[in-house]
């Protein structure tokens, strides 16, 4: 995913955001059903890993909503992704995916990418924001730097493997 320009005006800004959002809720609810499915198969590491990664998307998912907020425009429910998540992949078994490893490196590094990009359109943009532009960008390099501790953490478990 690209964002491919620069971004020039509060409704553009919020609409990439929001974007982050829906990306995140997507990681969160494709986690969770990993993790719900794999309950009981004894492997605490991938269990532990897979509720991180939840728990670490909702964290982003607030830290993002809270700058559209200031920037008035509305958010996704997190259930509605999650409905939408399920309908899509609900009769999709992990192992479809090659695995849940496989499944979770590729939604780090879907998030990983699109924040990288957003961070790149905002700094190549002279435009200002109703929102503190360097506050947007702080959040957006914490997240990636998240993310990209994440990659890093799939891509160790997998090579132990």
């Amino acid at each position: 995913m690209s964002v491919g320009q620069r971004v020039t005006s509060d409704h553009q800004l919020a609409r990439l955001l929001q974007i982050g959002v829906v990306l995140e809720e997507v990681v969160e609810a494709r986690s969770t059903q990993h993790h719900r499915e794999m309950v009981g198969d004894g492997d605490a590491e991938i269990e532990a890993l897979l509720r991180h990664a939840a728990e670490e998307s909702a964290d982003h998912r607030d830290r993002l909503e809270a700058l559209i907020g200031e920037l008035d425009a509305e958010s996704v429910s997190y259930e509605e992704i999650e409905a939408l998540v399920e309908a899509q992949y609900g009769k999709t078994k992990p192992e479809d995916f090659d695995g849940v490893l496989y499944d979770q490196l590729c939604n780090e590094e879907t998030a990983y990418k699109f924040y990288d990009d957003l961070i790149e359109a905002i700094e190549g943009s002279d435009s200002s924001f109703s929102v503190d532009r360097d506050r947007v960008l702080d959040t957006l390099r914490g997240i990636r730097a998240e993310e990209e501790a994440g990659v890093e953490e799939v891509t160790e478990i997998m090579e132990r493997r």
